[in-house]
């Protein structure tokens, strides 16, 4: 058994997950890995709910602010730059946290990567302009057709998923959902995940009130100034493609709210089904730091 172990907080969007890692991260001594697939981005500020500077120098972060969204940044890239912090932090450290609500990313991390196929470039390239002259609602159609599996579980919205998604089964004639099931890697570390939830209607309630909190901190601004960039994929997601809606005339602000809200809701849906298919959480409402604290020190005991 490893003495090094990596604390997993995971759950949907808005559910507190930024407060209970710093919490869990002040309490045992150790840092921070972000496997939120926008906080990497840091032109990405408001839309994306990164933990503000007191947060932030609450306890030491790693991938928050650390790429541009000019730049691709993969979960096979993060697999390889975030086991490399790690390595770090576990020589100074018995305990590291990681916290996102990006499931592939936090999946990558954990049990690593199936190794993909070769894509042929031209469709991708054919997918990509057929995003941008007809819409994402196309290539959302198309994946859910030849892949329903891969596409129930990303985000809908982002068109990078979805055209990943196509491109591997329009090249190999095989889904991408079957090549995600492979035997996990062996890490130098163990493992304890964390998992927050509440009632819906609760969740539901704060997603809403952190979309106005948004909107009141400049989001439109903040979109404004990313509109060079409105085609890079990191931006083609909740909270920024419904403003480039309304920056380009074809909803209201009062529509592209709702939407945002409405779209986040979705989001929040499809990352419960994701992490609740893993039988390994540890669920908890928010607030429980205590007895999660308590689960924790009980758990290392028994892998030590």
């Amino acid at each position: 058994m490893s003495s090094k172990t990596l604390i997993a907080v995971v759950g949907p969007t808005a559910i507190g997950k930024t407060a209970l890692a710093i919490e869990l991260a002040q309490h045992f001594g150790t840092e921070i890995l972000s496997a939120d697939s926008r906080q990497f981005f840091r032109e990405m500020e408001i839309g994306t709910a990164k933990p503000n500077a007191l947060e932030l120098a609450g306890a030491k972060h790693h991938f928050i602010n650390s790429h541009s969204v000019e730049h691709l940044f993969s979960t096979g890239d993060f697999e390889i730059q975030a086991l490399a912090v790690l390595n770090e932090i576990f020589e100074k450290n018995d305990i590291a946290i990681l916290v996102g609500g990006s499931g592939l990313y936090v999946n990558a991390l954990l049990n690593g990567l199936d190794k993909m196929p070769e894509i042929d470039l031209s469709i991708r390239d054919r997918l990509n302009k057929q995003h941008q002259t007809e819409g994402i609602d196309v290539i959302q159609k198309q994946l859910a057709e030849v892949d329903p599996e891969y596409f129930a579980k990303v985000d809908q919205n982002n068109p990078q998923r979805m055209i990943r998604g196509l491109e591997v089964f329009l090249s190999t004639g095989r889904k991408l959902s079957s090549m995600l099931s492979s035997t996990k890697k062996q890490r130098p570390f163990e493992v304890i995940k964390i998992g927050l939830n509440t009632d819906r209607a609760v969740l539901y309630d704060r997603i809403n009130k952190r979309v106005d909190q948004m909107i009141n901190q400049g989001l439109v601004d903040e979109v404004k100034g990313l509109i060079h960039f409105k085609h890079n994929n990191a931006l083609n997601t909740v909270g920024y493609s419904e403003i480039f809606d309304y920056l380009d005339h074809k909803i209201s602000l009062n529509e592209a709210v709702m939407a945002i809200k409405q779209n986040t809701r979705r989001f929040a849906k499809r990352q419960l089904t994701w992490f609740r298919r893993d039988e390994q959480i540890n669920w908890f409402e928010p607030g429980e730091l205590i007895r999660m604290i308590a689960l924790i020190e009980e758990l290392i005991l028994k892998k030590g």
